[in-house]
């Protein structure tokens, strides 16, 4: 068995040493779900410092909505990471088919798989956002920095999906649906750029202005 072929159960440094390989998988996209899952952890550590004081017991049942709403997401992105690295494995082999009708529809299918893969991570990433910025006013602020954290990476795991699926745009064969991707994709960016910003202002109080 490869030692991609499980990349989750890999250590830290064992997945940075196979992402360094000269091998296609881990790519930016299994990274883009491990950014995710990462995010979602931090977001999970600043809930957990926060969930069952006192001084938030009046927001409980939010805190205990969002910690199951967070142990999905967190489940979903390590999914996906696999889910990336098989879209990859689909489109190779559809690729190394002899030319003919076979390999367009196996071109074609493989195509949409990894399009459809990134695009779940940049959903999920922005979903993720939108619970993070909700639960910014009631976390505890001694983990305002991870709850930071956590936005600004699943903010970038947008932008990585952004970049997978722009590069995957030009194998798609109906050019008006190639631009609807695009749109769509370029709004989830804007939008999960908006919100990390939305998380940083809200956490002025708490860090040095800049200089």
């Amino acid at each position: 068995m490869s030692r991609c072929e499980n990349l989750l159960e890999l250590s830290v440094s064992d997945f940075l040493a196979a992402t360094a390989e000269r091998s296609a998988t881990p790519g930016g996209g299994s990274v883009a779900g491990v950014v995710g899952a990462l995010a979602t952890a931090l977001g999970q550590m600043s809930l957990n410092f926060t969930r069952g004081k006192r001084k938030y017991a009046e927001h409980a049942d939010a805190h205990d909505t969002l910690a199951a709403r967070l142990d999905r997401a967190r489940a979903m992105f390590e999914q996906l990471v696999s889910d990336d690295a098989t879209a990859y494995r689909l489109y190779r082999e559809a690729t190394r088919q002899e030319d003919g009708a076979d390999k367009d529809r196996a071109v074609a299918l493989a195509t949409a798989a990894a399009i459809d893969v990134p695009r779940e991570v940049a959903k999920l990433s922005l979903a993720l956002l939108r619970d993070l910025a909700a639960f910014a006013p009631t976390s505890n602020k001694y983990l305002i920095t991870d709850l930071l954290s956590a936005g600004a990476l699943a903010a970038a795991a947008c932008r990585l999906c952004d970049y997978n699926v722009r590069v995957n745009l030009p194998n798609v064969s109906d050019g008006a649906a190639a631009e609807d991707i695009r749109k769509a994709s370029a709004d989830d960016l804007a939008a999960a750029e908006a919100l990390r910003d939305d998380l940083e202002r809200a956490a002025e109080d708490w860090l040095a202005p800049q200089a």
